[in-house]
């Protein structure tokens, strides 16, 4: 059951304290609430409850806003409890009126709150943010030029602004997988599972089946302990790992077909037999035909979902994670696209460039990219719309580059690195480095949520850059 929020918004002088006082209206908190639309969003949040059955849910107001205190502060979910039960700010924050010692949410609400607030969501609330934030910048330019001079009605708008473009992945918390120790995790499993099924035969006094699991982890650790085995010693040890999961595979048949059910095994356990099935065929596969690649390989037991993404950066040749293309604009950043399996990002720039004149109602005076996205359909694309396509032409390069060319594309260049910044804000500030969720859409919304509060926290300073400005120039006029 889902009960409406209060339509209006408790001010920050009316929020009771239990020692008196009141909130700093000019308070970091206090501002941010008021540039979220959180009364837009609440019926698509309210639609997932039943109207009249149920224990009242959260509201959309505490879901949204804890999980924006727990990304912005880069804590985990017990400390974000914590830090609201004692802030009353953060109270003031997720709409509450009346400061209160009490918890308001257990820390595994959390969880919950990332399941219920779809990836879409929130990169609706972005752009929203956005959007009230541009056109307010807007309107007061819109002010000062009809102060000057009179306005003229333009029939068509310009291509005006630049987008840059590119693509990035955000690495999941997993262990780095390798074949052979993947392989020693599924055999584990499997062995669970014949544990499990031959509990539900034990009436019927049949001989367990052996399992050999001392041998297979003697076998595991004599190879894994060394610091660099040989390609035949790995490849030896894999075929026994096979080995071993072709016994208790055939042993898991032979129980379900002496009377054992898939009915005893929890809906994990039964997942994750469906994994160990999945990695043992690829695992079989690579093996036999002295392959280093699958479509589809699973490099994780308990996130399946996850795959290998070529990165070819120094150091990290190959991420595990979502890879993802974002734009960015005014300083602002957007996640476009996102998606578990690797893909070429340079098909995404038509999309965004798109996106970007159905945001704004103009396309973009340039189009700042790295060379994987100067391809000749997209160089062509662009020349047909009037947007100038940053880096060098295709072909061959000229022998005399003049000054302003190379001037061109320094400043190109300098303009790109605004969005390589928001990445590196994204991985070492926030939690794009590290994606903690384990489960494939709240993934996907803690990652979004990354890019809600990288603008959140970008318009956040733009406003005290405003209010140290008005206050220098006071100061300014008082001295004078």
């Amino acid at each position: 059951m889902y009960r409406k929020a209060q339509e209006q918004e408790t001010p920050p002088e009316n929020f009771e304290l239990p020692f008196g006082g009141q909130l700093a209206s000019d308070n970091r908190w206090v501002i941010m609430a008021k540039m979220i639309p959180w009364s837009e969003f609440e019926a698509e949040y309210a639609a997932m409850f039943s109207e009249e059955i149920g224990a009242p849910a959260k509201t959309f107001r505490i879901a949204l806003g804890a999980l924006i205190i727990k990304e912005k502060l880069g804590i985990r979910e017990r400390e974000t409890v914590e830090q609201i039960r004692e802030n009353p700010y953060l109270q003031y924050f997720i709409g509450m009126s009346v400061y209160s010692k009490k918890a308001p949410f257990d820390a595994s609400m959390l969880v919950h709150f990332r399941e219920r607030i779809d990836i879409n969501v929130v990169n609706k609330i972005n752009q929203e943010i956005v959007k009230q934030a541009r056109e307010t910048k807007e309107e007061v330019v819109k002010e000062k030029k009809s102060e000057t001079e009179d306005s003229k009605s333009e029939p068509e708008l310009p291509n005006r602004g630049k987008l840059i473009l590119d693509a990035s992945c955000a690495p999941a918390d997993i262990s780095y997988p390798t074949d052979f120790g993947l392989l020693n995790q599924a055999r584990k499993q499997t062995e669970t599972i014949i544990d499990i099924l031959y509990t539900s035969l034990k009436v019927k006094k049949i001989k367990k089946p052996r399992t050999y699991r001392k041998i297979a982890r003697k076998n595991y650790l004599a190879v894994a302990k060394k610091r660099k085995p040989t390609i035949k010693e790995r490849r030896k040890a894999i075929k026994r790992q096979l080995q071993y999961m072709k016994r208790n595979f055939a042993h898991i048949q032979q129980l379900i077909d002496l009377g054992a059910s898939l009915v005893n095994l929890s809906n994990s356990q039964y997942k994750i037999l469906l994994v160990v099935a999945e990695i043992y065929r690829q695992q079989l596969w690579l093996y036999e035909n002295k392959k280093q690649s699958i479509e589809d390989r699973i490099v994780s037991l308990s996130q399946p979902h996850i795959r290998p993404i070529v990165r070819g950066k120094a150091g990290k040749n190959v991420e595990f994670g979502a890879k993802f293309s974002a734009s960015c604009y005014e300083g602002y950043v957007f996640l476009e696209h996102i998606s578990w399996d690797n893909f070429n990002e340079s098909k995404d720039l038509k999309s965004q460039v798109e996106a970007y004149k159905s945001y704004t109602g103009y396309y973009p005076e340039s189009v700042h990219v790295d060379q994987i996205y100067r391809t000749r359909e997209n160089q062509a694309w662009c020349k047909e719309r009037g947007i100038r396509i940053s880096g060098p032409p295709l072909g061959r390069p000229p022998k005399n580059v003049s000054p302003q060319t190379k001037k061109q594309a320094l400043e190109d260049e300098r303009i790109r690195n605004c969005i390589e910044g928001k990445f590196g804000q994204g991985k070492r500030r926030f939690s794009l480095g590290r994606v903690m969720a384990k489960l494939p859409h709240t993934s996907l919304t803690s990652i979004a949520i990354s890019f809600l509060v990288m603008n959140l926290s970008t318009l956040l300073a733009r406003v005290f850059c405003v209010f140290l400005c008005l206050l220098s120039k006071s100061r300014l006029f008082s001295l004078i």
